[in-house]
This record gives C-alpha cells, structure tokens and sequence, in this order.
C-alpha cells in the first residue's frame, strides 16, 4: 500500500485547486473517523479518501473511470481501485458500493460539501463546535447548498444501516480533526 506521502503527492499531481484539495482532505478526514468507529484500518480508509476525487480536476467528464486508470498505473491493487471508484455509483460509473468502507465513502462524499458549506456560514467561519441540530436543520433546508444530493446521502446510511443523525455526526467529528487543514479552524 502507498503512504499518505505518496498518495498526497500523486493527489497534487493532478489537482491544484483549493476546494478540491480541501474536499479530498475533509473526505479522508472524515473516512479515518468512520475507520477508527468501526474498528477498521484508519491510514487504508484516509488515502481511499484522499483519492477519491483524484480525477476530477481534469477530466470531470471521465470521473471515476479516469482515476480507475491513474490508480493501476500507479500501482494501486484493484480493491483500493473498487473502493475508489465505488463512490460514483449510479453518477458516474456503475461500480457498485459493497464493503462498510465504500458504503462510507459513498454516503459521505456529497455530505462533506454540506459541512463545508454550514461551517463557512457560522460566525468565524468554524466547524469548531458545530452542533448536530446545526447541520439536521441545513439538511433540511433544500435551497441551502442546493446541489448537495441530501437522497443520495440519506440512501447510504440507509445501506450503512446507521441512523442519519450518526453518520452525520461522525462526520462533523471527523471534519473538526482536520479543521486547520480544511481553513474551517475560525478567522483569527
């Protein structure tokens, strides 16, 4: 398996905007949450995280297929790539989620942009203290960060078997561990 090194730097190699960097640090951020609850590999969990987006600055239209390529030339065994690749089922490619790890990944993806999105409008621009009532009422609200596919999230804790108020709470958990990394720390 690659270090977290490795897989930064071929993340970089890829992506140098901001937002995505930052996505790629809150997912792996938040899958090292998920890894560490279930009693699972935490540094496995985080690069399948990291990477998980590794194509999507420059080849949007091939998302998912594309990093499937990036990860075998790199030498990446065909689990990692699965898990990867898992988390555009029924968007993007037709590789389905199977394993808690790819169930996670699946679910969390689009929930993070929420987060990011709820943290950027608290006072201090924070996810330090972010509540769960917080975020279930930014859930709610369809017109706030419209994009995010709430279905999509709320259908993968369903399959994770997990209450969405769970998931979305180790998700905050995660997300607080990395605040410096994702500039959600607050404004000094």
């Amino acid at each position: 398996m690659k270090t977290r090194t490795e897989a930064l730097a071929l993340l970089k190699e890829y992506n140098s905007e901001d937002h995505l960097l930052k996505h790629a640090y809150a997912v792996e951020a938040v899958m090292r949450r998920f890894a560490r609850e279930f009693g699972e590999d935490e540094e496995y969990w985080g690069i399948v995280g990291l990477l998980h987006d590794l194509d999507y600055e420059k080849w949007p239209d091939q998302h998912c297929i594309k990093t499937g390529e990036l990860l075998r030339e790199n030498g990446f065994e065909e689990a990692f790539i699965h898990a990867v690749m898992s988390h555009g089922y029924g968007i993007c490619c037709d590789v389905k989620p199977e394993l808690k790890m790819e169930l996670v990944l699946y679910t969390i993806d689009e929930l993070t942009g929420l987060i990011m999105a709820s943290a950027l409008m608290r006072p201090g621009r924070s996810i330090i203290g972010m509540e769960l009532k917080s975020l279930k009422k930014k859930f709610k609200d369809k017109r706030f960060a419209a994009k995010v596919d709430r279905e999509l999230i709320a259908g993968g804790a369903e399959l994770l078997a997990l209450p969405l108020e769970t998931v979305m709470q180790l998700s905050i958990e995660g997300m607080t561990e990395a605040a410096e990394a994702l500039g959600l720390a607050g404004e000094n």
